[in-house]
């Protein structure tokens, strides 16, 4: 079990640092297709080789297709998401979002119960989400440098999205290899980005500006989720995507201290109290 653990943890923390750099970029869709398109081409023959040679049943099909279309949306979603928040707001939200609403959706839909650790958990990432969206802000002056709920409910839409991918790329699984089914995810999240992308003409703008970042991009953001595909292969997907999430904390960190964020205490306090909730409901609720 320690494997896929230490997978799992270096996935988040890949995940945290593409994203910062993403919301450092001048234009976020161009900045998150760019950093996608090495893969892309890359990992296109094996793909190619795998479904030509081990060819799938039609439903199989069907959900390779489904992933493409949640990594379309998660693709844009994410980008406006990136466009409108800080990085210490929204990526604790982004994903703590899937860890709060499995749970919630058993217990009101499928006669599920949660233990008391459970309710604690979810009580935390919900206070902890109330705080990050400006709910409790003390001041006028504060409210007004705050830019509204838009970046917090964005960044649920991205939660929400990226629950429902995970839990398609499970199934996914049991009929391809993790690195075709990364490229399946990649065509889909360059595909959900190539319109804004065609419309914005600033590639060569972006690549000038941030060629360093959207080359180390390249390899974070697949490789984030490659090693996540393979901890899955060895360990059941409740027992090791909480952990996932000590992403939040690191990516709060990375936005007050290198982007020099606002409200940094607040945020910290409020990522740790998310994360905490997340282990809560994913080990013992």
């Amino acid at each position: 079990m320690l494997l896929p653990i230490l997978l799992v943890l270096a996935s988040g923390m890949c995940h945290a640092v593409w994203s910062m750099f993403t919301k450092r970029s001048l234009n976020k869709s161009i900045f998150l297709w760019a950093i996608m398109m090495v893969s892309t081409v890359l990992l296109l023959p094996v793909l190619i080789r795998e479904l030509w040679t081990q060819p799938m049943a039609g439903g199989a099909y069907a959900l390779l297709l489904l992933s493409v279309a949640l990594q379309a949306l998660y693709s844009w979603l994410l980008s406006r998401t990136y466009e409108l928040g800080d990085l210490s707001q929204i990526y604790p939200v982004m994903r703590g979002t899937s860890t709060l609403l499995i749970p919630l959706i058993g217990v009101l839909f499928l006669g599920e119960s949660l233990s008391l650790y459970g309710w604690i958990g979810i009580c935390g990432m919900l206070c902890g989400f109330a705080v990050l969206s400006g709910l409790f802000s003390r001041t006028k002056s504060a409210a007004s440098r705050n830019p509204g709920y838009t970046p917090i409910l964005m960044a649920l839409l991205v939660g929400l999205c990226t629950t429902c991918y995970v839990f398609v790329d499970k199934l996914n699984l049991q009929h391809i290899s993790p690195l075709a089914l990364l490229e399946v995810t990649n065509i889909g999240f360059v595909a959900g980005l190539t319109p804004a992308v065609l419309s914005a003409r600033k590639l060569r703008e972006e690549w000038q500006r941030n060629k360093f970042t959207i080359l180390l991009g390249s390899l974070l953001n697949p490789g984030s989720y490659l090693l996540f595909l393979f901890a899955l292969q060895q360990a059941p997907l409740a027992h090791i995507s909480p952990l996932r999430e000590v992403g939040t904390i690191f990516a709060t960190f990375l936005g007050i201290l290198l982007l020099k964020e606002q409200q940094g205490l607040r945020r910290i306090i409020c990522s740790v109290v998310i994360f905490c909730g997340i282990l809560l409901v994913g080990v013992w609720g």
